[in-house]
């Protein structure tokens, strides 16, 4: 069954790589796309300008699925059910210096952030 696990994870991969990149096409002052994984198994995606702004509306939403689970459609995608969330920098990657500006901003500094 491990294949079946490891094959069905490369496709969801897969998945979030296309809507990333659909994310970054349709947003011109995009750097980036801050992708939100909740323990549901849904999603939240949203584009991210150089000076740490929202730069497209938030997208949510479930693989394989018509729409979010009942639970976030009940609470937005709450920040507690998350279980892990980073910024997909577009290429030119921009400097460190930049990346951590930024990631500060969109995530916050305090204790128990995870980038």
């Amino acid at each position: 069954m491990t294949d079946d696990n490891s094959s069905k994870d490369k496709e969801l991969e897969v998945r979030e790589r296309a809507m990333i990149e659909a994310i970054i096409e349709g947003s011109p002052d995009a750097i980036g796309v801050v992708v939100v994984r909740l323990d549901c198994g849904c999603r939240k995606m949203a584009a991210v300008s150089e000076q740490g702004e929202p730069a497209s509306k938030v997208i949510m939403y479930r693989d394989f699925a018509e729409s979010i689970c009942d639970t976030c459609k009940d609470d937005q995608g709450s920040y507690l059910r998350v279980i892990k969330q980073f910024i997909h920098w577009s290429e030119p990657v921009p400097e460190a210096s930049v990346q951590q500006r930024i990631q500060a901003k969109v995530f916050g500094t305090g204790p128990g952030t995870t980038h």
